[in-house]
């Protein structure tokens, strides 16, 4: 036998670029080793530091091996049975004393489609729309406005098109650099080898504004904004644009006949910004306004340009209004519906996408029908042979604030809330003091885990198969090599037992691809899709029929909306819900590394990965270094209105005067101990980008311990 055929193709657990990468089984039991897969379909055998390292964290000495029940406030072994009945008595009293609005359930962008439509389903079935998953930390208010304005909740346009055709790559609050590595040097470096331009805008300079190697020239802008002010700069963008069309009608500054034939609420925008004053609006953002001029000619001006936005957007009590403002770009332009433009959120974890896709959410049920579409909702339960609650649920973070009044428990799936939520120590504190019940399944004790009432031993992303989603829509297969403790059990199996022991029947699957096709069933954009036709390449959605290939860039025709008109929506600025003062002077932003991931769970766990960055650190400019008095590489005290935490200061001109930015993958020292929880209106998205903080010199460094994800 080759050592090839020894060796199983799967996709990367890390972020959601969908890198396939092979694993090989070692000399020892348990031991897995990363190999390349030359010719995956996204990422050609390329990985970045954490696809090297992600078979590090399959065996290690902290992984979860046996059922935890907590007796007079400790933890023991428990067998299956034993947590498996405490788990179905305590969900049948929580819904005989409370209702079932009196649960909430966690699903999980670690996992699998399978495993979040089951949860998703089990939740409803219980009689719930309390079901969310960590999208309403990253982009909720990006599908929000997708959805709303253009029809779906996902990139428009996939890596290969934007690659063989984008002439302008507007990147906006994202960081490819560091967070989607293999995106980044793949398809974003090689379209500017070929002759691309990249505007960046983002209130840090990072690995992305270096990675182009273009600053010199003409064809790379970086906009380093303040914090909180996108709203302003793309008003001064789409001013510029429409002014320059009245002076000039026939250089092309907007497409008339897009505007014309394919959207509706042009004369909103061009009202909402009558009155703009340009000059004012660059002095809120920081950025010169002749700069911020240059870039609009250059996306007026480009034969195809793509908007490529992420977190720095959308975490904002203002996200969904600041996504709008780029779809109103792309619209009055016409940089939609073709290859190499539209407007393209890049996913942040492994299976974000496909979470969202199979109705992990409260307002939406698979393919994002919306709960409240009476013929939709009777589709569904036509298949399901139950009835769905019709009002939509609680997001995580409502969950979280109504502990102890209208939730008494929760089912978390591979979820750590505690430490991914803002304001955590208020989270951790309603979990510990206010929760009646809480059953998690993971595979390490997270911070979350540690205040359950049951802990289940979940099964790694090696061990297990399914289907994952990656940023551009393409459904691919994860294969199990075997797995590594023989009590573990994967997160579809706990579901399936659970659910068969609630309720009799609906939850008896055989495998992953058995639960998938019944996924198909109820969600059209996915009705396509066979195991066998997913193969290795895997198949981008939507696809209505068997054979179909899937879409690699979406509304070429029309918009998905309800008159398939998109739409426009001028927008007007908003200041963060805090804003620095006397006690907290300074502006708190967050954001993620490349060699960490989320709340650190897996990454914080792997040799490689911490050996690369050990503990926190809070990047600080050298005149507020100056002022404070704080060399490089100090220890400082950071500290919000809602707590403090201990770390590494890195004096930089990274971040601008004023700016103090930290990661949130640090259990030790975690931003959202310091981030502040007020969100968004619509989306329901907390402000992790723009809190009010101060600094504390003259501190002895804090003892770091192992972080969750």
């Amino acid at each position: 036998m080759s050592t090839e055929d020894t060796q199983t193709k799967t996709i990367c657990p890390y972020c959601g670029v969908g890198c396939g990468i092979r694993v090989r089984e070692g000399d020892e039991r348990g031991e897995m080793r990363f190999m390349p897969w030359g010719d995956a379909p996204v990422n050609e055998g390329r990985v970045c530091i954490k696809g090297g390292a992600a078979t590090e964290v399959v065996d290690h000495e902290d992984r979860l091996t046996d059922p935890l029940i907590r007796d007079d406030g400790e933890f023991r072994e428990a067998t299956w049975e034993e947590a498996y009945s405490h788990i179905v008595s305590e969900l049948e009293r929580v819904r005989d004393e409370h209702g079932p609005d009196g649960m909430g359930f966690y699903g999980s962008s670690k996992t699998t489609n399978e495993e979040n439509y089951l949860l998703q389903k089990l939740a409803r079935r219980y009689g719930t729309n309390n079901v969310d998953n960590c999208t309403r930390m990253c982009h909720a208010s990006t599908v929000w406005a997708l959805r709303t304005s253009l029809g779906m909740g996902a990139m428009t346009n996939s890596m290969a098109d934007l690659e063989e055709s984008a002439d302008v790559l507007w990147i906006q609050g994202a960081n490819p650099g560091e967070q989607h590595p293999i995106a980044n040097s793949q398809y974003f470096r090689q379209a500017v080898l070929e002759g691309a331009t990249v505007i960046q805008v983002d209130p840090h300079a990072n690995k992305t504004t270096r990675s182009f190697k273009i600053d010199e020239t003409e064809r790379h802008q970086h906009l380093q904004l303040k914090p909180g002010t996108d709203i302003p700069l793309l008003n001064i963008v789409l001013k510029t644009i429409l002014d320059n069309h009245e002076e000039n009608p026939n250089e092309g500054w907007i497409d008339e006949q897009f505007i014309e034939e394919r959207t509706e609420g042009f004369e909103h925008l061009k009202e909402t910004l009558a009155d703009f004053d340009k000059e004012a609006a660059a002095e809120t953002c920081g950025v010169p306004l002749e700069d911020i001029e240059l870039a609009a000619e250059k996306y007026a001006m480009a034969n195809n340009a793509a908007i490529f936005t992420g977190m720095g957007m959308s975490q904002h009590t203002c996200g969904v209004d600041n996504v709008q403002n780029e779809i109103n770009l792309a619209l009055v332009t016409g940089n939609l519906g073709k290859p190499g433009t539209g407007v393209n959120p890049l996913r942040g974890q492994n299976n974000v996408q496909g979470t969202c896709d199979v109705g992990a959410m409260p307002n939406v049920l698979p393919g994002y029908q919306l709960v409240d579409d009476d013929e939709a909702r009777e589709s569904v339960e036509a298949v399901w042979g139950f009835d769905i609650p019709d009002e939509p649920g609680l997001t995580n973070v409502e969950i979280s604030h109504e502990i102890g009044d209208s939730i008494h428990g929760l089912y978390v799936m591979g979820e750590n809330p505690v430490m991914s939520e803002p304001d955590g120590n208020v989270v951790e504190r309603r979990m510990r003091e206010e929760l009646e019940f809480m059953v998690v399944q993971d595979i390490f004790m997270t911070e979350t885990a540690e205040l359950a009432d049951v802990v289940l031993p979940a099964t790694t992303w090696a061990e297990r198969g399914g289907t994952v989603t990656n940023t551009d829509r393409r459904v691919q297969r994860m294969r199990e090599v075997h797995k590594v403790h023989d009590n573990t059990k994967h997160d579809r199996e706990i579901l399936c037992e659970v659910g068969t022991r609630l309720f009799g029947e609906g939850f008896e699957f055989a495998d992953a691809e058995e639960i998938f096709e019944e996924l198909r069933e109820v969600c059209p954009i996915m009705y396509g899709m066979t195991y066998d036709a997913l193969g290795e390449e895997g198949i981008q959605w939507p696809c209505y029929e068997e054979g179909d290939e899937g879409d690699q860039y979406l509304y070429e025709a029309e918009f998905e909306t309800e008159n398939g008109l998109g739409q426009i929506e001028g927008v007007v600025h908003q200041e963060p819900k805090e804003v620095p003062d006397d006690e907290y002077p300074l502006v708190l932003t967050t954001a993620r590394v490349e060699e960490h991931y989320n709340t650190g769970t897996m990454s914080r766990r792997s040799p490689t990965l911490s050996r690369q960055v050990p503990e926190n650190f809070v990047d600080v400019h050298p005149a507020d270094a100056e002022r404070y008095g704080i060399d490089d590489g100090e220890h400082v005290t950071l500290r919000s209105r809602r707590g403090e935490i201990t770390v590494t200061a890195q004096v930089t001109e990274d971040t601008k005067e004023g700016v103090v930015w930290t990661t949130p993958h640090f259990a030790a020292a975690s931003a959202n101990r310091l981030t502040n929880d007020v969100l968004d209106e619509r989306a329901k998205i907390p402000e992790y980008k723009a809190a009010a903080a101060e600094i504390e010199v003259g501190i002895e460094p804090a003892d770091e311990a192992v972080g969750d994800d």
